[in-house]
């Protein structure tokens, strides 16, 4: 009776995620979940400086209004995955626009910055549960044979949420005060609520195995250590924890070989790791958190280079900032329906060898060199993420099985997030060891002091991207030239 009922639940979730035509209402929901991931991070990161002044609170302070949306969005995104493979995607997705919805309008009335910050943690918990389902409903409401294309029009949404949100973030800031900023992602959530109900309504609920449970405790080991490898990661949580930074470093060694026997040994793991033996989906994670992490080093010095070296105004900084999301818009769909017909190996080698080319143009930068350097980088680097991120991102949802597509959902956010927090600490590294090593400086910190160390170090650090890309793009091509196909269900 057992293999009876997880039969019938194979084919009734390959029967359900099959379609011969495109859910519009659908795409659309999802469309607006992944826009408003890229929108709503963008708009609150140009408002740290006025919410800093106005809520009175230093910026070591306000940012950890950041690191608690982050947190929330590294822990969770997993479990809210499989969860959804589990349990049904519609819920946990409709539940996050609500939460969404509701705490971005309490950011906007926090009193203080703790309070913020609270808030904040719980935008991040409905983001968390949007980001696990949005790229699956949208491979859901399309053909199986557009998956790629389904990826693009991801990518696209959210890329034009980074594009518009620092141009509208700083427009509301200056006119309406930053309080807005929040409160204009409410109405977004709402929608995305009532277009979630509308495409649920009327679905037949997909039939589960009685067997399938939650791995409470796994799913409990899972945020502990993401958790911490979070705090031992991000740079301003480290400085916090200061001495204690070694003694959490011993306990996550702790928890993940716990981790790690238990996911081993428990009948419905939260995270699979027979999954890490399909080629085409372990290769396509290990690509995307080097690219995760190269890319944000690249975007984290980049500024320092054109405001404290240059000396470029910040507001020609922002529009510098806007040429790498306009290529990745302009060429993400286009990938996506290259992917569908050959495969993800060679548009996102191209992708992965574009972005070197983008790191490689770094290692040019001088004291006094023009400012179309800088722009070269961000338009190769938009190239490389247009031609990779549809690609990887479809080889990773596509390849599993399908009753693991939440799972593979969570895992692209959960390296978006480490390849984030990695990149900022090992470019802080970098940067301050090559600093040292030019300057003669044992304890220097690097800065606009002496230009030609820092950009020596900066030259050094996007070397070492380089040499990171190239693991990325051997990586890449690892996963084999076959067309994406998902796994059999008995992995």
């Amino acid at each position: 009776m057992r293999r009876a009922a997880r039969r019938i639940a194979r084919i009734t979730v390959h029967l359900d995620t099959m379609t011969t035509r495109t859910d519009r209402l659908l795409l659309t929901s999802a469309i607006v979940g992944q826009f408003l991931s890229g929108f709503g991070g963008r708009i609150f990161i140009v408002s740290l400086p006025t919410i800093a002044s106005d809520l009175r609170a230093d910026i070591i302070g306000v940012t950890w209004a950041l690191i608690a949306y982050q947190l929330a969005g590294i822990c969770l995104s997993v479990v809210f995955g499989r969860l959804g493979d589990l349990h049904g995607r519609y819920a946990i997705y409709g539940t996050g626009f609500a939460i969404m919805s509701a705490s971005s309008f309490l950011c906007g009335v926090a009193p203080t910055v703790g309070w913020l910050v609270a808030f904040r943690l719980v935008q991040g918990v409905g983001a968390a549960m949007i980001s696990s389902a949005t790229r699956v409903l949208a491979m859901e409401a399309m053909p199986e044979r557009a998956a790629g294309k389904a990826n693009g029009f991801m990518t696209t949404a959210l890329h034009g949420g980074n594009l518009l949100g620092p141009p509208l973030g700083g427009f509301v800031i200056d006119t309406i005060g930053w309080r807005w900023t929040f409160f204009l992602l409410a109405p977004i959530g709402v929608i995305g609520t009532v277009l979630t109900a509308i495409s649920a309504r009327g679905r037949r609920p997909v039939a589960r195995a009685r067997t399938a449970s939650i791995d409470y405790v796994g799913s409990a080991l899972l945020v502990v250590l993401t958790a911490m490898l979070t705090f031992l990661l991000d740079r301003r949580s480290a400085d916090s924890l200061g001495a204690l930074q070694a003694v959490m470093a011993l306990g996550f060694v702790a928890v993940l070989v716990g981790f790690l026997a238990h996911e081993r040994h428990v009948s419905n793991p939260i995270v699979n790791l027979s999954l890490f033996r399909i080629r085409m989906f372990a290769f396509s994670v290990l690509s995307l958190l080097i690219i995760g992490t190269t890319y944000t080093m690249m975007s984290f010095l980049l500024p320092f280079y054109i405001q404290d070296v240059l000396h470029l105004s910040a507001s020609f900084m922002g529009l510098l900032f806007l040429v790498a999301p306009v290529f990745t818009i302009a060429f993400a769909i286009l990938s996506g329906q290259v992917t569908d017909r050959i495969g993800p190996q060679i548009p996102a080698a191209i992708g992965v060898v574009m972005t070197m080319g983008a790191f490689a143009v770094g290692c040019a930068f001088r004291p006094d060199s023009h400012w179309i350097l800088p722009a070269a980088m961000m338009g190769l680097a938009g190239l490389g993420s247009g031609f990779f991120n549809t690609p990887n991102q479809t080889a990773i949802l596509g390849s599993v099985p399908r009753a693991y597509r939440g799972f593979a959902a969570g895992m692209v956010q959960m390296m978006f997030g480490i390849g984030s927090l990695l990149g900022i600490s090992l470019a802080t590294v970098l940067l301050t060891t090559m600093f040292r090593y030019r300057s003669g400086i044992p304890d220097a910190r690097p800065g606009a002091d002496d230009p030609v160390a820092l950009v020596f170090a900066m030259n050094g650090t996007y070397l070492v991207c380089v040499v990171l890309g190239a693991v990325a793009l051997i990586a890449s091509l690892m996963r084999g030239r076959t067309r994406i196909a998902a796994a059999d269900s008995g992995v």
